[in-house]
């Protein structure tokens, strides 16, 4: 092979993987937003876990009677057994984050759809265990006014039952605002970060 083989077979390369200098410097920009959400993570799975535990001592604090401590680690078990499965999904996603170099656009491409994807995935963890939450603080309270005598004496009317209902619709519309809120403060407006780096990079 001559040079003008060399040369002829150079210009027929594919040249979509090069990176030039300026480009490499807004690729790797893409890292302060991309380390606070490694940041934000860390931190959140090691408070998730606290509170998973410290949440399993709630009828011994409270003397819940026996009954109510069966049903309560019924629901317990429950929702530990899907808290860890999200969990374990979203450690493997914080370790996936830990192993990135932002060199190259199909890097900062994958990270960006990576974190969005992962994104989707704590909002559905967070409405998986959302009914678990309301039937805890349910029970709470009910053993809590069982203690007062004749508080239950009487059946439960229609205005009651209706009010229950009510309380648990906007308890679950409460928590969706909240969960929305949430990811995007820690999460969403660094992805929007890193979304303009895209941005930027197309428009060259």
């Amino acid at each position: 092979m001559d040079f003008n083989d060399i040369q002829n077979a150079w210009k027929n390369e594919q040249t979509e993987n090069v990176v030039l200098p300026n480009n490499l410097e807004k690729i790797q920009s893409a890292n302060t937003p991309l380390d606070k959400i490694k940041y934000n993570l860390k931190n959140e799975f090691i408070y998730q876990i606290i509170s998973i535990v410290l949440m399993g001592f709630i009828p011994l604090l409270f003397d819940f009677p026996q009954k109510g401590v069966v049903l309560f680690y019924l629901l317990y078990s429950l929702f530990t057994a899907v808290s860890i499965y999200y969990l374990v999904k979203l450690y493997f996603f914080y370790k996936r984050l830990g192993s990135i170099e932002l060199k190259t656009k199909d890097s900062l491409y994958e990270t960006y759809f990576d974190i969005r994807l992962n994104m989707e995935l704590y909002k559905t963890f967070g409405f998986a265990l959302t009914p678990f939450l309301i039937l805890f603080l349910i029970g709470f309270f009910y053993f809590q006014l069982s203690k007062i005598p004749g508080f239950f004496a009487s059946d439960i009317t229609n205005y009651q039952l209706a009010g229950l209902v009510l309380v648990v619709v906007f308890s679950m519309l409460f928590m969706g605002i909240a969960l929305e809120w949430w990811v995007h403060k820690f999460y969403g407006k660094y992805a929007k970060e890193i979304k303009k780096v895209i941005d930027e990079l197309k428009e060259e």
